[in-house]
């Protein structure tokens, strides 16, 4: 049987989707953090501070921020102390948070194009492993899953901000509308790119509600999983331990 995917709302074979998902990023790298803050009105940076308080990330310790991309997940990361590589698949997106970081100053973060589902790291390397915005996008989620077990040390702890689906009455309804009729024209205008926002909206629809991805990583083998809402679900804090 052929192994079929979600691509938004298509599905495909999965052979297929890394470089369609990989022309995407590509060609909206230079406008990701413009677009994130008007898409969200600002409201993303909020949950990225939110889920790094979570964390709890503690100087010297090693923690791997998968689908980091443009760094917005590490730099706070990484004003703890600890070691923070920057993993991505998609080096534009890497190119993108490293020129940050020169602009900055910020020398402390390591950056390493990377696969979620095929990790060049050791068994047990890191003490907490992050991913913000970006499982939905790999190919196989319970493959991603599987690896961010194996490259944790024992006790470490896992950590995935990802939209969800919300449970409170009427706002799905107002955010679908918002979603589908609005955030195209704001990529279009922003990034010059109505398609890759339709489809970043579709992936959203596609994703495992809030109980069935808590599933999914216990299924990877975490522990002591728990799901935090925000905006009734329409985000979520995912977090599990590795025993």
């Amino acid at each position: 049987m052929t192994d079929t995917v979600s691509f938004g709302y298509e599905d495909i074979d999965a052979s297929e989707k890394q470089a369609r998902v990989g022309g995407i990023f590509s060609g909206v790298a230079s406008k990701y953090d413009l677009m994130n803050d008007a898409m969200s009105g600002g409201m993303h940076r909020l949950w990225k501070d939110r889920f790094v308080r979570r964390v709890k990330p503690q100087a010297h310790e090693d923690i791997l921020d998968m689908a980091g991309g443009t760094g917005d997940i590490a730099f706070r990361l990484v004003k703890s102390g600890a070691n923070v590589t920057v993993a991505d698949i998609n080096q534009e997106m890497l190119d993108v948070g490293i020129d940050r970081a020169m602009q900055t100053g910020e020398d402390r973060l390591v950056w390493s194009r990377q696969n979620a589902e095929e990790l060049a790291f050791d068994d047990r390397s890191f003490d907490a492993y992050t991913i913000a915005f970006g499982i939905r996008n790999v190919t196989h989620i319970d493959k991603a899953l599987k690896e961010a077990h194996r490259a944790l040390k024992f006790g470490g702890r896992f950590y995935c901000l990802e939209f969800s689906t919300t449970l409170w009455p009427g706002f799905g309804e107002v955010y679908d509308a918002y979603s589908h009729k609005v955030v195209p024209k704001l990529g279009e205008a922003l990034a010059g790119d109505a398609d890759s926002y339709r489809y970043l909206i579709e992936s959203i629809r596609r994703f495992p509600d809030m109980e069935k991805f808590e599933g999914l990583i216990r299924d990877a083998g975490f522990v002591r999983t728990k799901v935090e809402p925000l905006l009734g679900g329409l985000v979520a804090i995912h977090s599990g331990w590795k025993i």
